[in-house]
């Protein structure tokens, strides 16, 4: 089976796999199996790829009506097409695909009920799939080797199909009626009119309804409030009886309002919905929340059609129904009336904090090879700074016993510690920005990426930050002897203020964002003992 064979075979498998019936057809349109049978039931995977094994070049035939729930016009020529374009509103989107020769094939949802089967020429040009036909769809390609091929952006994958606009499904019905072509409504009999009640569509007990189904389809579509009024008032004069001219006023002005009214509604709770979103995300999250109906999911694929437009949301480049809210909101910052002396007076271990400035939303990262000290410099800092900040610490490691363990070198009292020090225990790596406190110091013991992707530290350092406000994180990451960067190497270290690297016995300055207020930066290492447990203790001075 050559590749395009296989392209097909895959097709007409993913057609099916979404709950499609598919046929496979000749060359010629001409179905290559007895296919009435599809039009009740759907084809499992080994009789697709059984027809596919005996015809590797057959077009894939998707069966209309019913089964399918589809409804497919196609337009032969340029006129055809722009005729049927007219009737259908700016903003409607439609699963479309381009023709060998030229033409189009719109998919629609299947008039449920309507009967509606084949008709060849309905309007100059245009044809019509519905109960007993079926449509070639992409990618299948004819004799004469000319492809069908997907609007880009307009696949059934992509869109889903809408309901027939009520101005496009009365002029089709229109067609037939003039063309006296009834007996295409499947169960009518020949010559039956429309006066006889087959169609009750725009008649007696229907009219209200019906009308306001039109203008809820006129307005959903982005249609204006003039041509919406244009196109009801024709349709309130051509009811079966028509309305009076000032009856049909007020029925129209009734229903522009219920229908703008409708969709202003569900248009505002999908904004205020996105609104709270800040990734990417799937239309479909929006159902259950905004207790969307299942009638009501084509008109929010319309309404994200026009926040696409308006630039609101963008889709995902390589997702279909993905979507992501564009933020154009932009905070200026007033560094002109910033105060200097605003800075925080935050005491480091080995005197560290009077060779930089430290102001809020600085983070401090300190990289340290397992068991060497990290932990300890930490509840050295914290034990430094009692009572002058809040004081938040992210454990990983230690239970409740280790970590008392672990204070009860230092000589202050574990009250002390449990009056100043809230230890949080349940966080991860994904989560640990939501639980920083943004006007507290908070000591992160120890931050470990997940998965290989090591570099994702930053994101998640940044996160940090951005949380912090007058606040301030000292973060503890791990690092392999002999380095001086951390898990994530240059990652982590890109948005810190201060990073240090911790090796038992000696500590160096990797960067300093502040090192201007240092007397000596070239002087960045310094060796140290821990004495009586807990101590850090310089050995020498400060060298290069």
């Amino acid at each position: 089976m050559n590749s395009s064979s296989t392209n097909r075979l895959d097709a007409a498998l993913d057609y099916a796999a979404r709950g499609l019936s598919i046929i496979p057809v000749k060359p010629d349109k001409k179905p290559c199996i007895k296919w009435q049978d599809f039009q009740s039931r759907k084809a499992a995977e080994d009789e697709i790829r059984s027809w596919w094994g005996k015809w590797p070049d057959a077009m894939i035939g998707i069966v209309t009506g019913e089964i399918n729930g589809l409804f497919v016009v196609d337009c032969d020529s340029p006129e055809g097409f722009e005729a049927v374009q007219a009737l259908l509103p700016d903003s409607l989107e439609i699963p479309m695909a381009r023709t060998p020769r030229g033409g189009w094939h719109l998919y629609f949802q299947y008039p449920a009920g309507s009967g509606l089967t084949v008709q060849v020429n309905i309007m100059p040009k245009v044809d019509i799939r519905g109960e007993g036909g079926y449509v070639i769809a992409a990618p299948s390609s004819n004799a004469d080797g000319g492809f069908y091929s997907w609007v880009d952006g307009l696949s059934l994958a992509e869109v889903a199909p809408p309901s027939v606009p009520d101005a496009l499904l009365k002029a089709l019905l229109n067609a037939l009626l003039n063309n006296n072509n009834i007996s295409i409504y499947r169960g009518c009999k020949e010559n039956v009119r429309p006066e006889d009640n087959s169609l009750q569509f725009l008649t007696q007990g229907t009219r209200d309804n019906d009308l306001f189904h039109v203008g809820n389809c006129l307005i959903k579509g982005g249609c204006e409030e003039e041509k919406a009024r244009q196109v009801l008032s024709i349709l309130a004069y051509s009811c079966n009886p028509p309305f009076p001219e000032t009856e049909a006023q007020v029925k129209i002005d009734s229903v522009l309002t219920r229908c703008e009214r409708k969709a202003r509604n569900l248009t505002e709770d999908l904004r205020r919905w996105i609104d709270l979103t800040s990734a990417y995300f799937s239309l479909t999250e929006a159902y259950i929340p905004l207790q969307v109906l299942t009638s009501q999911q084509n008109t929010c694929h319309q309404i994200m059609h026009r926040f696409v437009k308006e630039g609101y949301v963008e889709r995902h480049p390589n997702k279909n129904g993905i979507y992501r809210r564009i933020d154009k909101e932009i905070d200026f910052m007033d560094f002109a009336n910033a105060d200097l002396e605003n800075c925080i007076d935050l005491r480091l271990p080995l005197g560290l904090h009077t060779k930089t400035k430290l102001f809020p939303k600085a983070a401090i990262n300190i990289a340290g090879v397992s068991g060497m000290g990290k932990t300890l410099f930490a509840l050295n800092t914290i034990a430094d700074n009692m009572g002058r900040f809040p004081i938040y610490y992210f454990n990983s490691e230690m239970g409740p016993e280790a970590l008392k363990m672990k204070l009860s070198y230092f000589p202050v009292p574990i009250s002390e510690w449990a009056q100043h020090m809230k230890v949080i225990d349940n966080w991860d790596f994904n989560n640990i920005a939501d639980k920083v406190q943004p006007d507290a110091f908070n000591v992160i013991d120890y931050l470990e990426p997940e998965g290989e992707k090591a570099f994702n530290i930053h994101g998640v350092i940044s996160a940090i930050i951005r949380r912090l406000n007058k606040g301030t994180a000292l973060i503890a990451i791990q690092k392999k002897p002999g380095v001086t960067m951390g898990t994530g190497g240059v990652y982590s270290i890109k948005a810190a203020t201060l990073a240090l690297a911790l090796d038992w016995g000696k500590i160096e300055i990797v960067k300093n964002r502040f090192r201007e207020e240092d007397p000596f930066p070239s002087l960045n290492k310094i060796n140290f003992e821990v004495h009586q447990g807990h101590k850090f203790v310089k050995q020498g001075t400060w060298y290069k």
